[in-house]
């Protein structure tokens, strides 16, 4: 049923309807918040890494490395129901079914909280056997073991904090996560070295500091989210009779899991994948392995477009969908892949005019590895245009609720032709066998999402009513 004191657009100041207006005006205003959380979580990421590596060593760089990992697997399921939820409650919202998308956001809180204390405590407990069937070093082991321990402690925050993220996303606000997640990483960044050195008045933990540094900062800005959206009075903010939403609904728990978990295992084929392909690329020697691991770090920036346009084209033409706009989400798409061409095109650009100091700046400009890393620049970072093309198709019908289509098509175009293209193609092309393996699976993903996309089979898909 709707809800009649459904807002109106523009009642909130970082509210946005995005079922009526300019497309790409609304478009680009909504990404570019996801991009900027997108970059700040990178950021976070990489000078975490120089405070540990600078403070504590090779070895602790490789602890957190491995634990990060873990962690990684641990919840790499979370990111597909939580992009289910985003979706649910943006077609609630383009419905203006106010009270149906707080009624997926009261199931999807305790689901996700629950999640998080069930990761909590499975990691506790098999953290050094986790580790191990990793491969990690024996002599990173302890370190990593004890890192893991501590940073897990701020895995409930952690996925609520997502979830609340991709749940004001499907109502049309993506600057307020933003908000939170350059909270979250200010705090990570400014703990990290009081926590691990033990400066001023703060205890010297080594690296469970590190892990200390990053559960505290989850924790801060989850509670910071839940204090502002009470403050701001969101409209999905749960109050009075809203609170018993937060007794799970079976019925919106079955399409959380049932179709958050296709979306979940797409990050699950990429990892498998990205460790296969790692695996050939150290069979071609420490030079080639240096120069892929500084190619992927620059790669890391290229394709965050793609994913900020992704899911932005996700949470709009849900909102639309709901609304019964069928007219616009062909445009949302048109539009999206025209502003995703041209952003990615501008930052590739900008890498190839700068790539040997770019490069140079991690391998050293005589380092014998760097004709290596830009040769795989030139043959492999191109394929990064299409990729944001699959990206925004995926989207697209994700927001109807086609969400094993996706999978099955990112499956083939990454395992048996990318990695079979990489392996079998080495006796004709030698090496660089595994860096035109990039553009090729690709392409074979851009064909069949496009040949998917038009045969609008994916219209027909349905995600469960919000009522």
């Amino acid at each position: 049923m709707a809800d009649q004191d459904a807002p109106a657009a523009g009642a909130r100041p970082h509210q946005r309807d995005l079922t009526t207006g300019p497309i790409g005006k609304t478009l680009l205003a909504f990404a570019i918040p996801t991009l900027g959380s997108s970059i700040v979580q990178s950021l976070n990421a990489s000078i975490n890494s120089i405070w540990v590596g600078r403070l504590l060593g090779e070895e602790a760089l490789a602890a957190t490395a491995n634990a990060n990992m873990v962690w990684f697997v641990l919840i790499a399921f979370t990111f597909g129901f939580s992009m289910a939820t985003s979706i649910l409650i943006g077609q609630a919202w383009g419905r203006r079914d106010v009270e149906g998308a707080r009624r997926v956001l009261g199931t999807a809180v305790t689901f996700f909280f629950g999640v998080g204390i069930l990761v909590l405590i499975a990691g506790e407990l098999a953290a050094p056997d986790l580790l191990r069937l990793l491969g990690t070093p024996g002599e990173a082991l302890p370190l990593a073991a004890t890192y893991l321990r501590t940073f897990l402690l701020g895995t409930p925050a952690a996925v609520v904090l997502v979830a609340l993220s991709m749940a004001l996303r499907g109502s049309g606000d993506s600057v307020t996560p933003l908000y939170f997640m350059l909270l979250a990483a200010a705090l990570d960044v400014v703990l990290n070295p009081l926590l691990i050195a033990g400066i001023g008045p703060f205890p010297a933990l080594g690296i469970a500091g590190a892990g200390y540094a990053t559960a505290i900062a989850n924790w801060v800005a989850l509670t910071g989210l839940i204090l502002f959206a009470y403050a701001r009075r969101l409209p999905l903010t749960l109050g009075g009779r809203d609170l018993r939403f937060l007794v799970p609904d079976r019925g919106q728990l079955g399409t959380i899991m049932g179709k958050g978990l296709p979306m979940g295992l797409q990050m699950i084929v990429i990892s498998v994948s990205s460790l296969a392909m790692i695996g050939l690329v150290n069979a071609q020697g420490v030079e080639t392995a240096a120069a892929y691991g500084v190619t992927m770090q620059l790669w890391a920036y290229v394709q965050m477009p793609a994913m900020a346009f992704g899911a932005a084209v996700s949470a709009m033409a849900a909102q639309n969908i709901g609304a019964g706009r069928w007219d616009r989400v062909d445009r949302i798409t048109r539009i999206a892949i025209i502003q995703v061409t041209v952003i990615t095109a501008a930052l590739i650009g900008l890498f190839i005019l700068f790539e040997k100091p770019a490069l140079g700046l991690f391998l050293g400009m005589d380092s014998p590895a760097l004709p290596i890393a830009i040769r795989i620049q030139w043959i492999a970072t191109w394929s990064f245009l299409m990729f944001g093309l699959v990206l925004v198709l995926f989207g697209t019908v994700r927001a109807a609720g086609a969400v094993v289509a996706p999978l099955l098509i990112l499956a083939v175009g990454l395992i048996p032709v990318r990695l079979g293209f990489a392996g079998g193609a080495q006796g004709w092309l030698g090496s660089d066998a595994i860096w035109w393996s990039f553009p090729v699976g690709t392409i074979v993903n851009l064909v069949l999402a496009w040949l998917y996309y038009r045969s609008g089979r994916w219209r027909k898909a349905k995600m469960a009513p919000t009522t």
